[in-house]
């Protein structure tokens, strides 16, 4: 990894932990180990966005996040994520999402959040996997799932999640992020082919919601209806972040040599396979579906 992507990491890393407070140019050229005027330079070439850009529509994502989870004051929001007025941030607010945040708090509908995804992981997009140098342990949970929904953006080829992103986009994450799930967050899915429109992908993302969910479907998204099911879950040991493709393949490697008839059970390709978000303070999760043997 350059030491220009290093020190935008650096940058990113330090407004992910003093976001709520102000955060000067100074201070982000301190943490990238250059000059003000080239630190700036080099994140918005990364990442697309001024520091203030980028800042401020992180606030604004996490802001949204809260109105929608908590019985929370607009302005206890604002001052809480460093905005200097509560008119100040209301006004952005509409500015990036087209509506006001009480009207949001009141009735919560999807919304494109910003997802900051850390540059060093742009390098590691394209780096083959290879198999970790030793075995690590696995963890085994059986989860009862409910009948449900899913909410699904579909692709046209994909089968993993870096051709999805070429397809769809990653922005799609932001979207489903805003989004209540029944597990709590967004999910990839591989769908089985009853589950597939012809010329889209086997692998989705989206988010679980209530068989008699009746709320806003996305634009471009597709409802599929779920069966209560089974699965077992995977779960590795938490990894360190630019680790994570070895962690994903090693979890892999022991799903596909599990036999799940050793507790009783089959596989069940009917259901879809589902993969959480890889983060390397919990391990990386998968969940297959089975049935009684």
């Amino acid at each position: 990894m350059n030491d220009k992507t290093l020190a935008v990491q650096r940058m990113q890393d330090y407004i992910a932990c003093h976001l709520a407070e102000t955060v000067t140019l100074a201070e982000l050229a301190e943490a990238a180990r250059f000059s003000p005027w080239y630190a700036a330079r080099i994140f918005k070439e990364l990442t697309g966005f001024a520091p203030a850009d980028y800042i401020r529509r992180l606030r604004l994502s996490k802001s949204a996040l809260r109105l929608r989870d908590e019985q929370v004051k607009v302005i206890d929001v604002a001052e809480s994520l460093g905005f200097e007025s509560v008119d100040g941030y209301q006004r952005a607010f509409l500015r990036e999402f087209g509506r006001n945040p009480k009207e949001y708090a009141l009735h919560p509908v999807p919304l494109p959040l910003f997802t900051a995804y850390g540059v060093k992981f742009r390098e590691l997009w394209k780096k083959e996997c290879t198999n970790m140098a030793n075995e690590k342990s696995v963890f085994l949970q059986i989860i009862e799932k409910p009948a449900r929904k899913a909410l699904i953006k579909r692709g046209v080829k994909a089968a993993e999640y870096w051709s999805y992103c070429q397809e769809v986009g990653c922005d799609v994450w932001g979207v489903l992020t805003s989004m209540k799930s029944l597990c709590g967050e967004p999910v990839c899915l591989w769908l089985p082919k009853a589950y597939r429109k012809p010329g889209t992908s086997e692998y989705v993302q989206g988010v679980e919601v209530p068989s008699d969910y009746a709320g806003p479907v996305p634009e471009g998204f597709d409802t599929i209806d779920l069966p209560a099911a089974t699965y077992l879950m995977f779960q590795s040991e938490p990894f360190a972040e630019e680790d994570y493709c070895e962690a994903i393949e090693a979890l892999q490697a022991s799903m596909d040599k599990y036999d799940p008839s050793v507790i009783g059970y089959r596989w069940d390709d009917a259901n879809p396979r589902i993969q959480l978000e890889p983060r390397g303070e919990r391990g990386y999760i998968e969940l297959k579906a089975v049935q009684k043997a």
